[in-house]
């Protein structure tokens, strides 16, 4: 409590943190109930892309979409570039050459 007190910038609880973990953990759940381990694995693959889009603030379906149509001709040794926190600074960009 005294951290709190002493530094107004922090918050009393950590709901936020929580809550934009909570599908993470919900999925994890799920995992047991895949089948096999490769589909879990491949399961928790998706949920990880997915929910890192969600933290990114990309709709996760746009990208997915959008990865999809360029990973097959895009380079191997730069598929980096496709990560979801990537994506969103390129689409941040794009957006600061739009309004200037």
């Amino acid at each position: 409590m005294t951290r709190y007190v002493g530094d107004g910038r922090i918050e009393i609880d950590n709901s936020a943190a929580e809550r934009a973990l909570r599908g993470v953990a919900l999925g994890r759940g799920n995992y047991l109930f895949m089948g096999s381990n490769a589909g879990g694995e491949r399961a928790a693959s998706m949920y990880s892309l997915i929910e890192t889009a969600k933290l990114n603030g990309l709709d996760p379906e746009a990208y997915l979409r959008d990865v999809l149509l360029r990973i097959a001709d895009h380079p191997v040794n730069r598929i980096d570039e496709l990560l979801p926190w990537n994506i969103a600074s390129q689409d941040a960009d794009e957006e600061v050459r739009a309004a200037a």
